[in-house]
């Protein structure tokens, strides 16, 4: 369909008007049950959904958003979904959400991908003597778990999908990991007796930990001096206050006489930095074909009419694209806006804890996406009880040099 409409200033014109309704007729198509569309205007920016004739009203009066060239919101079909869709010899019907994994995975690990589909027609003779890398060994293990049906003759579920799937639901609504243990046992139980699943959330963990998007735990100072990384990493004792790495059993009380030699000699920090590292989840953005193609929007759907509807419509972007014209000139560079704020996780306003999440959020994604919580990349998690206040620079320190890196 004819898309310049979305270029199109004046909105008295006749080709605006023409363009109008055949973007109505189209989204009316796809409209919701109870006749009600995404408003694509400046105002409402994809937020609000109304009748036709209100869209209509707020397109002529507020105008169409610049770049929304793929109706996504209003019922066309991505570029990666359309070519799911195409026939082919190999098609599977599965009626789930979560039915891309096996493009997940290549999506992931495109060189081990295409080495192992050259392997495959290279004769054994000729193949290199020298064992498979990390990454290799990942992509294999994560191939037949993605092959492997969830149980003999299940066939729409495989083993992979199945795990990922109820860790899905396990984040989204905030289940323990007893409760998860639970539910994989019951399963187990209800399931065939050659069911392949985990037996337990640990289990299932070290399978999605080889997903890539795991975390490091860097011990650090409860006075918030330093942290036991790098040069500091095999030290028992802070340099400045002196105040010991590991908790002692008089912090804790007299301990039981029941307890075990080995829970006895068994040393817990006290203090422990989450760090979630930045680049495999950039890589991520550029290999999934869903959200590669956002990550230009800045320099390439961006239209500068100066109204402020985004990060790179404001005064500091541009000045800092003025004072860096080469970081400007590539599109693919990754621009980031960071958040740091204490909040209580136990949801009692009355107990004074606060942990503190560091968050990078991708500023080159179009407005409609860069502020979805599924965008935000959780980058630290400071621990409490207290806020580190002027010492979260100490804390800053994996993340900073990351940066320096790329």
């Amino acid at each position: 369909m004819d898309r310049n409409l979305m270029k199109l200033t004046n909105r008295r014109l006749q080709k605006y008007l023409d363009g109008l309704q055949q973007f109505l007729n189209f989204a009316s198509n796809h409209a919701n049950p109870d006749g009600m569309i995404s408003c694509p205007c400046k105002q409402c920016v994809h937020t609000n959904s109304w009748p036709i004739d209100v869209v209509r009203a707020h397109l002529v009066s507020k105008e169409i958003c610049r770049g929304y060239n793929s109706w996504i919101f209003n019922g066309e079909l991505s570029l990666a979904q359309t070519s799911s869709k195409l026939p082919n010899n190999h098609v599977q019907e599965n009626p789930i959400e979560y039915a891309n994994i096996h493009d997940m995975l290549h999506d992931m690990f495109p060189i081990q991908d295409m080495a192992s589909r050259i392997m495959e027609e290279v004769p054994i003779m000729q193949q290199p003597k020298e064992g498979p890398n990390e990454d290799a060994l990942w992509f294999t293990k994560l191939l037949e778990d993605a092959n492997q049906p969830c149980y003999e003759g299940c066939k729409h579920f495989n083993k992979l999908l199945v795990i990922v799937h109820l860790y899905h639901m396990k984040c989204l609504n905030g289940w323990t990991n007893k409760s998860f243990t639970m539910l994989l046992q019951f399963l187990l139980d209800f399931l065939p007796s050659n069911a392949k699943l985990p037996k337990d959330f640990y289990e299932a963990r070290k399978i999605i930990k080889d997903l890539g998007l795991s975390y490091e735990k860097i011990h650090a100072c409860p006075k918030d001096c330093i942290l036991y990384w790098k040069e500091n990493a095999n030290l028992e004792a802070c340099l400045n206050c002196n105040h010991s790495r590991w908790e002692s059993n008089e912090s804790k009380g007299q301990q039981s006489t029941n307890t075990s030699s080995k829970k006895k000699r068994e040393k817990k920090p006290t203090n422990i930095l989450r760090w979630f590292s930045l680049k495999p989840r950039l890589q991520r953005l550029f290999m999934s074909p869903e959200t590669s193609s956002h990550m230009k929007w800045h320099a390439k759907g961006h239209v500068n009419d100066g109204l402020l509807r985004h990060p790179a419509d404001s005064k500091a972007s541009k000045s800092f694209d003025s004072k860096y014209i080469e970081f400007l000139s590539e599109p693919h560079n990754v621009r980031l806006g960071l958040v740091a704020n204490g909040f209580n996780s136990y949801g009692n306003i009355c107990s004074t804890y606060s942990t503190r999440p560091v968050i990078l959020i991708p500023h080159n994604l179009p407005p409609w996406m860069c502020m979805k919580r599924s965008s935000f990349m959780l980058s630290l998690l400071i621990p409490g009880p207290t806020s580190p206040r002027i010492d979260i620079d100490v804390y800053l320190q994996p993340l900073v040099e990351e940066l320096k890196e790329l």
